[in-house]
């Protein structure tokens, strides 16, 4: 929550600032240690960890067990041939996509919120896209933490209902305190976790290694068959898709990755590489071990058990580990589903501060929204959405990936062409409220392919939908943005850090006109009604402003930032 006080005395040599109001944050939205700024720029001076471990604690946020059900579901229903396909056709959707976003995230500083609003949404249409990250956040929470509620209830006997608030209660003081104590949370647990990960193939291995030969010779549940069937290899991979939006969870933590320089450019490259795109490399492998175990577990508890991801973790272990196979198995499925939770929890908050921040103009701070996120998922794991696990992921695909190819085309083709500016402009003060380039082609592509994905078009088209999607995505926004020879990009020139600009150094801070604080020149735009320089925090929360800058670009053109003298680097705070 703002409030207003009276303005201040400047420091000496500072020009005064004009009259008027000024703003300051509330304690929790004041504290960048728990804020992370959640809704600008990240700083250099806040970006202090190694690019190993930023990787490190990004991929610690794909130990979700979501995967093992995900690929155990495709191929009960579709047969292993036809899952098989569909489970590496999307992953290498996924990779292909994921790796301008993961650049681009990593170099600029910026989450996936204010990634899409500069390639190609504009400032109030990358909203929309925020409610579909936020989608993706609390339906995967909800997803893991019913894996966990479940492996609680085989472990100790608790009711599946109690388990799922305590699933959701138990990440909240985690997630309350930002980047700092995910990265230990993170780092903390992987031995744990890399050890149950793999000690359950390795058993399977020594006791039963003919199991793996079977298991390419199964029809599934359903009477689908062990060959290739194109039906089976749509719909499978549109639920494989559905996982797409990933790569925005992926990027809260690349927009930490220090910036590239010539002593760190291989460990730089090879960071994002891995900790973007690459999740999906290991999430792929995933799917299929998950579906193996689930088809060994199948003979001996059932088929809804076996997509239980618990219960062929039991089974596997039980050969080596007799009676302690169910507490072992307990304890990797919760730490997985830890892990995991913390990120949906975090990048839940993330996005729904994005959200309201343009709605209302006020911000009370990241961490209050991460009782939202929490509670909508919590809803969903009471109403046993885990029943209806591929139908809700394979509807959900659809909008998650023309979303995600747009953004990846205006990234990769549109940057290239000329028609889209070739940085990444997230300001308010310099967009256009929508650019039809990215979000008129999300907009056409998400509604095609639902309308394939309920049968409107045909058996094929019904599933095939998400390919629908992907390529209606990719082909209009350039498509667009060559049509609008990319007018929409920017309102404004930005004279103050865009590429015209001559800035010798971007760690350069300016003291923003309205909340007085410094920061970092990329996150810095000029405003005339403030007559100084504004923070891209405070420009977003301003609601009477009526867009003078935008409107009267002309008028309204040229840098008027004050001369107030820089402040020194690592001083940098935010609101």
């Amino acid at each position: 929550m703002t409030e207003t006080v009276t303005t201040p005395t400047p420091e000496p040599g500072a020009v005064a600032p004009p009259p008027g109001p000024r703003r300051s944050y509330a304690k929790l939205a004041a504290d960048e240690s728990r804020e992370d700024y959640s809704l600008r720029y990240a700083p250099h001076s806040f970006r202090r960890w190694s690019p190993a471990t930023v990787a490190g604690t990004a991929l610690g946020g794909i130990a979700y067990l979501a995967d093992f059900a995900i690929g155990a579901s495709i191929v009960f229903t579709y047969g292993f041939g036809s899952g098989l396909a569909s489970i590496l056709t999307a992953a290498t959707l996924i990779f292909l996509t994921g790796i301008p976003i993961a650049r681009a995230c990593a170099k600029y500083g910026l989450d996936m919120d204010l990634i899409t609003r500069g390639a190609g949404f504009g400032y109030f249409g990358s909203t929309l896209t925020s409610l579909i990250y936020a989608s993706f956040t609390f339906i995967f929470f909800a997803l893991e933490g019913s894996i966990m509620a479940q492996a609680m209830h085989q472990a100790v006997g608790l009711p599946v209902e109690i388990g799922y608030l305590v699933t959701t209660l138990i990440v909240i003081p985690i997630v309350f305190r930002g980047m700092g104590a995910l990265a230990k949370v993170q780092a903390w647990t992987q031995p744990i976790w890399l050890v149950g990960l793999v000690l359950p193939f390795a058993v399977l291995a020594f006791e039963a290694p003919d199991a793996w030969g079977a298991f390419t010779s199964f029809g599934g549940t359903e009477g689908a068959g062990a060959g290739f069937s194109w039906i089976g290899f749509g719909l499978g991979t549109g639920v494989a898709l559905s996982l797409i939006a990933q790569i925005g969870e992926q990027a809260d933590y690349l927009r930490f990755m220090p910036a590239k320089t010539e002593e760190n450019r291989r460990r730089w490259n090879l960071a994002v590489l891995a900790a973007g795109p690459g999740w999906v490399v290991i999430g792929a492998a995933k799917q299929l071990g998950g579906a193996f175990l689930a088809f060994v577990a199948l003979e001996a508890v059932g088929t809804t058990h076996a997509l239980e991801p618990i219960a062929p973790q039991i089974e596997a272990l039980r050969p080596w580990l007799g009676s302690f196979a169910l507490p072992a198995a307990a304890l990797f499925v919760i730490v997985s589903q830890i892990k995991i939770n913390v990120t949906n929890a975090y990048s839940g908050s993330l996005s729904w501060s994005n959200f309201f921040s343009r709605v209302t103009h006020r911000h009370p701070g990241r961490v209050w929204y991460i009782f939202l996120n929490l509670a909508i998922a919590l809803t969903l794991m009471e109403m046993n959405m885990f029943a209806a696990l591929n139908k809700l992921l394979g509807f959900y695909s659809n909008v998650g990936i023309a979303w995600i190819a747009a953004v990846a085309a205006d990234l990769v083709v549109n940057k290239r062409a000329g028609w889209s500016p070739p940085y990444i402009e997230f300001k308010r003060a310099y967009l256009y409220a929508v650019n039809p380039a990215g979000f008129g082609a999300m907009v056409v592509a998400s509604t095609v392919s639902i309308l394939a994905f309920f049968g409107l078009f045909g058996t094929y088209a019904q599933a095939f939908s998400t390919f629908i999607a992907a390529g209606l995505a990719v082909v209009l926004c350039p498509l667009i943005a060559w049509a609008t020879k990319g007018r929409y990009y920017l309102a404004r020139p930005n004279t103050v850090n865009g590429p015209s600009a001559e800035v010798a150094d971007e760690r350069a801070t300016h003291l923003c006109a309205v909340c007085e604080t410094a920061y970092e020149l990329p996150d810095i735009a000029d405003c005339p009604v403030q007559a100084g320089p504004i923070c891209s925090l405070c420009c977003s929360l301003d609601g009477a402003c009526g867009d003078v800058c935008r409107k009267d670009p002309q008028g309204a053109g040229g840098p008027v930032l004050l001369p107030v003298p820089t402040v020194p680097r690592g001083v940098t705070s935010g609101a």
